[in-house]
C-alpha cells in the first residue's frame, strides 16, 4: 500500500535510527538513547547551515501523526528529501572518492566549530546529487566531547584514504578490491603494497605505517586497547590533523589514467564530424521526446552524450563506464559545466550485484535500475564480441533497464570490431543487424533506426509497451 511504511534493507547498523519509505518519501526514525545528542546538534543550526550550503541532506521533523506510523521505539521521526540515485563507494571514479573525502572533512571541520563531532567516518555516509556529495548520516553528529580523538581515523582511512592512495601511488584501481571488501582496502595491506620510497612520506607515516602498526599492536595487547581508549587530543590538534589531512587528499592525483585507450576516444574516434553530429542529432530528438526525469548512459567515455540528452530535456543523467581516465574527465566535467551528471565505474560484463549483510545491504546495479530513459552508444560489441555475451543476452540485460532507449549496433566491418576480432578467431556467427533487431523487437517496439556511419553503425531507439 502506498502509505505503508517500507524500511530500507541496508540501515540497520545504528540502533539508534533507521530510514523507511512511504510511498517515494523519506524518514528517519530516532530512538531514545539518539534524542540527547540530535537535540544538541538540531539546536546549534549545524544541520540547517550544512543542507542550505549542499554539503547535507536536508532534514525536517514530521507531523506527529505521520511519526506514529513507526512505532513506539521511533521517539523522534525526521523527513530527509529523496535522493535519487543510490551509488557506491566502489562504483566511484577516482575524482569522486576524492570530492567525498574532502567533504567528509569539510563537514567534520564544520561541526567541530559547533562543538560537534562525527561518531564515524564511513563512506556510505556520501552520496551524490549529481556530481555533487552530500553527507546524508545525520546520526553521525553528536556532542563533542573535550580532548576526545577522532573516532572515525581509522575507518576514513580504510574507506576513503588508502582507495585513493592505492590508485595514486601505484597506479592500481580500487574498484573491484573495494566491492570485494566493502568495508573499504586495509591499511595493513596497503602498507605492505607501498614502496619504501612512498613511506618517507610523512602523510604515509602517520596515517598508514603508524596507524597499522598501532592496530596490530592493539590487538595483541590489552593494555594498548586501554591506553587508546584514555588518549587525549587537544582541539587545536584535532582540527590541525583534519586539516593537514584535506589539504594532503586535494594534491592527490590518479597514476596511471592520463592516457587511457577511451579517455581520449572523444577526439580519436573512427568517425567524421558529420557522423558524431548524426548521433547528438539522434540523442536530441530522444531525450526531447521522451524528457526522462532519469536516463542511463551506458558506456558514457567522458560525456559528451549525456550533456546532449540533459540539454535537450532529460534531467538527470547516470552514466557508466570501465575506464578510469574516461570517467574522471567525465565527472570533472560535471563539475566545472555544473551538470546533473554522476559517471560511475561499471564492468558491464560483471555489473554490481546485491551484497553486504544478508545479500540486501547493497542493492545490485539491476536492483536501482528505476531509469526512464537510456543511451548504449558503441556498448554492445564490447560485451558480446569482447566478453563473449550472448548478442540477444546482452540486448536483453540493457533493455530490462529501461523502458525507452537508444542503443547502437556496431557491424564487424566497422574499425572498433575489427580491432576486437585482430588477434581471435571470429566465433559469432549470430552478431549481426539482424540479429540485433531481432532481439530489440522480441522485447519493444522499434520506433526509429538510423545509420549513422559509413560503416553502418545503426542507432535504433526502442519503446516498451
Amino acid at each position: 500500500m502506498i502509505n505503508s511504511v517500507r524500511p530500507e534493507l541496508g540501515s540497520f547498523r545504528d540502533p539508534r535510527g533507521r530510514i523507511f519509505y512511504i510511498g517515494d518519501r523519506v524518514f528517519r526514525s530516532i530512538a531514545a538513547t539518539a534524542i540527547e545528542d540530535f537535540e544538541f546538534v538540531l539546536g546549534t543550526g549545524l544541520l540547517d547551515r550544512l543542507s542550505a550550503s549542499g554539503k547535507a541532506i536536508t532534514t525536517a521533523p514530521v507531523a506527529p501523526e505521520i511519526g506514529q506510523k513507526f512505532g513506539a521505539d521511533a521517539v523522534y521521526v525526521v523527513e530527509h528529501s529523496r535522493l535519487p540515485f543510490i551509488s557506491y563507494p566502489y562504483e566511484w571514479p577516482f575524482a569522486a572518492l576524492k570530492a567525498a573525502a574532502l567533504l567528509h572533512l569539510d563537514v567534520q571541520l564544520e561541526a567541530l566549530e559547533a562543538d560537534i563531532s562525527l561518531s564515524d567516518a564511513s563512506a556510505y555516509n556520501v552520496q551524490f546529487v549529481g556530481a555533487c556529495p552530500v553527507f546524508i548520516d545525520i546520526l553521525s553528529f553528536r556532542k563533542y566531547r573535550e580532548g576526545e580523538i577522532w573516532a572515525g581515523h581509522h575507518q576514513f582511512c580504510e574507506q576513503f584514504l588508502a582507495p585513493l592512495l592505492l590508485q595514486s601511488r601505484l597506479g592500481v584501481s580500487y574498484n573491484h578490491w573495494y566491492r570485494g571488501s566493502p568495508e573499504g582496502i586495509s591499511i595493513a595491506d596497503l602498507r605492505r603494497l607501498l614502496p619504501w620510497t612512498a613511506k618517507l612520506s610523512l602523510n604515509v607515516l602517520v596515517h598508514i605505517v603508524l596507524q597499522s602498526s598501532l592496530q596490530s599492536s592493539a590487538l595483541s595487547k590489552n593494555e594498548n586497547k586501554s591506553s587508546l581508549a584514555a588518549a587525549k587530543l587537544p582541539r587545536s590538534s584535532y582540527r590541525h590533523m583534519l586539516e593537514k589531512m584535506r589539504a594532503w587528499i586535494a594534491t592527490l592525483e590518479p597514476a596511471g589514467t592520463k592516457r587511457t585507450v577511451w579517455r581520449e576516444y572523444a577526439d580519436n574516434h573512427t568517425y567524421s564530424d558529420d557522423e558524431v553530429s548524426a548521433k547528438k542529432e539522434f540523442i536530441a530528438r530522444f531525450a526531447a521526446s521522451v524528457k526522462p526525469a532519469i536516463v542511463w548512459d551506458m558506456g558514457c567515455n567522458t560525456g559528451d552524450y549525456s550533456d546532449v540528452a540533459l540539454k535537450n530535456g532529460a534531467e538527470l543523467c547516470i552514466g557508466f563506464d570501465a575506464d578510469h581516465g574516461a570517467l574522471d574527465l567525465a565527472y570533472s566535467r560535471a563539475r566545472s559545466e555544473s551538470l546533473n551528471f554522476l559517471p560511475l565505474y561499471l564492468d558491464g560484463a560483471n555489473p554490481t550485484p546485491n551484497q553486504g549483510w544478508n545479500e540486501s545491504e547493497r542493492k545490485s546495479l539491476a536492483a536501482r535500475a528505476d531509469a526512464d530513459g537510456l543511451i548504449a552508444l558503441a556498448f554492445v560489441h564490447h560485451i558480446a564480441i569482447g566478453r563473449n555475451v550472448p548478442l540477444a543476452n546482452v540486448v536483453n540485460w540493457l533493455m530490462a533497464l529501461a523502458p525507452q532507449g537508444v542503443i547502437e549496433f556496431v557491424p564487424k566491418r566497422d574499425p572498433m570490431v575489427r580491432n576486437l576480432l585482430a588477434l581471435r578467431e571470429d566465433i559469432f556467427p549470430d552478431y549481426n543487424e539482424d540479429a540485433f533487431l531481432a532481439a530489440v523487437s522480441a522485447r519493444a517496439e522499434i520506433v526509429e533506426t538510423r545509420s549513422v556511419t559509413r560503416s553502418g553503425r545503426l542507432l535504433v531507439r526502442y519503446r516498451k509497451a
